[in-house]
């Protein structure tokens, strides 16, 4: 797979490559480890967190994390993302199964020195939906033993959208592939946001389905080793304790709390983290409040290099934006 542009954040690599069907974009990224951005009570992450400052990442063989894109562009039209302003010739194509597996390969190959990995996080979650692309499993299914030294844990990102037929089944096969294939070490994120229905049907465009039609597709989910993962990006929205208990098991599902990433979608939009993102503080009261309702909770806190280097959720190089920290181009 050829790299049309290599651009080297604090915190790894953004690469543009040509997919089958036009322009890709992938993340090559290192991790400052969960000691130092995560606060997650029931893993004994319990101490406060001040400030998560840019830091030394630990070593690619210790944590990599590898975000590919699974569509060209995204026809949702989520008002916080940057994706759906990528141009190309039609929105919503699929990546190939050789785009995915290509991807993952021109991202290992810009570090030939590294020959083990104790934890390749895998994350379908650039551009696109990736429950649209029946790719993914046959990928996800085959690429487990492409790396034998490498241990890899995929993670499907998803809003649930509207209007899928083949999304139930996507749901089934990725349950099969996370409880079995990969004996529970694979995940399933959900993106919600949101415990109101008009905040959600504003934030997704109408894109995504309740939550009551949500549940009704996972009702029969029981997850091996991690549980499923409800994601709210804070933004002052509504997060009811009550109203998720009665749609998702705490037995089953875990809460994610992260900031919601300044793409200029969101900005444009005001939608926004109050108060600083970086720090503990915008989180706590949704982390005590979904605690004491019985939830695993884990608050993930991104550094100000994380977020201006256009790595996190939302953002696309494609879409017209560059990094707005330190950043150099690789020939």
């Amino acid at each position: 797979m050829k790299i049309i542009q290599n651009i080297k954040v604090p915190t790894g690599n953004i690469l543009i490559v040509e997919g089958d069907k036009g322009k890709l974009e992938m993340l090559s990224l290192g991790d400052y480890g969960r000691e130092k951005n995560v606060k997650a009570d029931f893993l004994g992450l319990d101490r406060s967190i001040d400030k998560v400052e840019h830091s030394e990442l630990l070593p690619l063989e210790d944590k990599w994390v590898i975000t590919i894109s699974t569509q060209y562009s995204c026809k949702s039209g989520c008002r916080f993302c940057d994706v759906p302003k990528v141009h190309c010739a039609h929105k919503n194509i699929n990546a190939t199964y050789e785009d995915l597996i290509e991807q993952v390969l021109t991202g290992i190959r810009l570090h030939p020195e590294v020959t083990t990995c104790k934890h390749l996080n895998l994350h379908f979650a650039r551009m696109g939906e990736p429950t649209w692309n029946p790719n993914v499993l046959r990928f996800a299914r085959v690429f487990k033993g492409m790396l034998p030294c490498f241990q890899i844990h995929p993670v499907v990102s998803t809003m649930m959208p509207k209007d899928n037929d083949w999304l139930r089944c996507f749901i089934n096969e990725w349950m099969d592939i996370k409880n079995d294939w990969y004996e529970g070490n694979a995940g399933l994120q959900l993106s919600i946001n949101s415990t109101n229905e008009r905040e959600r049907e504003y934030m997704f465009r109408g894109s995504a389905l309740s939550l009551p039609k949500i549940a009704e597709i996972m009702r029969f989910q029981e997850p091996r080793g991690r549980k499923i993962t409800l994601n709210f990006a804070v933004a002052n929205y509504e997060i009811d304790p009550k109203v998720l208990l009665h749609y998702f098991d705490p037995k089953y599902y875990i809460i994610k709390l992260t900031p919601m990433h300044l793409t200029h979608t969101a900005l444009q939009n005001n939608i926004k983290t109050e108060g600083d993102y970086t720090t503990l503080a915008p989180y706590k009261h949704y982390e005590e409040s979904l605690k004491e309702a019985g939830y695993d909770v884990l608050v993930f806190i991104a550094s100000k290099e994380e977020d201006l280097g256009r790595i996190t959720c939302g953002n696309a190089i494609l879409s017209g934006t560059m990094p707005e920290t330190n950043y150099e181009i690789i020939d």
